[in-house]
């Protein structure tokens, strides 16, 4: 098999028995023991971020979630090439096999491990300041919780691991439904609103408003399938409600400059932001290499449908959005039509000085902006009071005209003016892996996959509800048959 055991081996790492151990940052699956002390805690808990950060091994900096939200209707891939493992998500017959989905799987454990660790121990530190150790805690519950929300929502019954220690009842855990696993994780953004100061510890962490957004995208997402509470958009709502009454408190806002700059991270724009090194350990991959078409020596791995691309509102967003000129090595230029795949490639995930053709970058990897909240609020308050608000008009409204574009008309029926939301999430967050989830809650999922451009991949079949959801790796699974 390509790749070891996943879950089990991030539950063994407690034990000592990885060569994880032997790697960068330190902390990373530490014991309870190094808890004694503050310094022990921040260790445990820069571990927890940096298990996000391992390409291709773990975490976010990879392609890995962008192979796996290719079932939405603006991401694809080569249709030949070595680029069968983005087919099977982009055609909706992923073998549990597929190497792009273990990053994910594997990270996100990891750092429930390492979080767990802190939330069930934080009290043994000794000495240390009460005010550091509860934003510490915090940022673990944050972290924990999205870890989480990123498993359900891929995966949908995952297990939930009780403890930071490894038992050998772990090989036998069985998954739990998706309302349990919610559960899990509004407590746990409940706590890191709580416990996070307003202001971010340092660059590249969550504060107060970051777990305010996250838990308004969170209730956003249990109104739709599979748990359909509605009452979940009143509370959507409020929450994002509390994110934009508050955004100066925060440092939160629309970014006004380069449209680009925004995904070089660093602008009021982000609310969080996994931030790398450029080098070994934590490095990005899928800026450079992976987003720039062969004939300009890349890689090919993802790029918009034609459709897609064709359907987004002309402007100084689609322009900013994607490439549609390349240059080949002979200093010809050609258009997108005269590509190897005939496709326009995404110009927001490509490196916009030095070298662009690299595959190790020091691009952050934007897990969520101040433009999510805007449009969690739009949407989710048209569809709890079944009509928008003014409030709901200028959310939206913002995020258009800063891409050009004009105001929404006055006077939308609630579920018209939603639709309309939905649309702009798909242009402004066009590549960002949003797209897919957006398309799951809402049950689109089928209608987005209909009537492809001939030039994209069709599906492979009829799509039903259980292609919402990845088959869990197989490698655990053939170790726990439960899963």
């Amino acid at each position: 098999m390509k790749h070891t055991i996943y879950l089990v081996l991030c539950l063994m790492l407690a034990a000592g028995c990885s060569k994880q151990l032997n790697e960068e940052p330190r902390g990373l699956v530490a014991g309870k023991d190094a808890l004694s002390s503050q310094a022990g805690l921040e260790a445990v808990l820069s571990g927890a971020y940096g298990s996000l950060l391992v390409p291709w091994t773990s975490g976010f900096t990879s392609v890995a979630q962008i192979a796996m939200t290719m079932g939405g209707d603006d991401l694809t891939t080569h249709a030949g090439s070595n680029k069968e493992e983005f087919r099977e998500f982009d055609r909706f017959n992923v073998s549990s096999l597929n190497g792009r989905m273990p990053p994910i799987w594997l990270g996100c454990y990891k750092t429930i491990q390492s979080t767990t660790n802190i939330i069930n121990n934080y009290t043994a530190v000794q000495g240390g300041n009460p005010d550091s150790i509860r934003a510490m805690v915090g940022e673990a519950s944050y972290l924990r919780g999205l870890c989480y929300y990123w498993l359900t929502r891929l995966w949908g019954e995952v297990p939930i691991i009780p403890s930071e220690i490894y038992s050998p009842d772990y090989l036998t855990l069985k998954k739990s439904k998706p309302a349990e696993i919610y559960a899990l994780i509004e407590a746990d953004l409940k706590r890191a609103e709580e416990w996070m100061p307003n202001a971010r510890r340092s660059s590249g962490r969550p504060n107060k408003g970051a777990a305010k957004a996250l838990l308004a995208d969170v209730y956003l997402t249990e109104a739709g399938w599979p748990l359909k509470n509605q009452s979940r958009y009143a509370l959507a709502a409020a929450k994002a409600k509390e994110v934009i009454d508050n955004k100066t408190l925060y440092g939160f806002d629309l970014y006004q400059g380069d449209y680009l700059k925004i995904f070089a991270g660093g602008t009021v724009e982000d609310v969080f932001t996994l931030f790398t090194r450029g080098q070994w350990i934590t490095y990005n991959s899928f800026y450079g290499l992976s987003t720039m078409p062969e004939d300009e020596g890349g890689w090919s791995d993802f790029f918009p449908e034609l459709n897609f691309f064709n359907n987004f509102p002309a402007g100084a967003r689609k322009d900013a959005t994607f490439s549609t000129q390349f240059t080949l090595s002979d200093g010809k230029t050609i258009s997108w039509q005269q590509t190897s795949t005939k496709h326009p490639y995404y110009k927001k995930f490509t490196i916009q000085s030095g070298a662009r053709n690299v595959y190790m970058s020091a691009n952050p990897v934007i897990m969520m902006r101040y433009a999510h909240v805007l449009l969690i609020y739009a949407e989710a308050q048209a569809r709890s009071a079944g009509a928008p608000n003014s409030d709901a008009y200028t959310a939206i409204n913002a995020v258009r005209q800063r891409a050009g574009l004009a105001n929404l008309p006055a006077g939308m029926s609630g579920a018209d003016f939603a639709t309309a939301v939905v649309n702009e999430r798909a242009w402004e967050f066009a590549g960002e892996w949003n797209r897919w989830f957006d398309l799951v809650r809402l049950e689109q999922v089928e209608a987005a996959n209909a009537n492809k451009n001939p030039g994209d991949l069709p599906p492979s079949g009829t799509i039903t509800k259980a292609n919402y959801w990845m088959p869990i790796p197989g490698a655990d699974a053939v170790i726990n048959p439960n899963l």
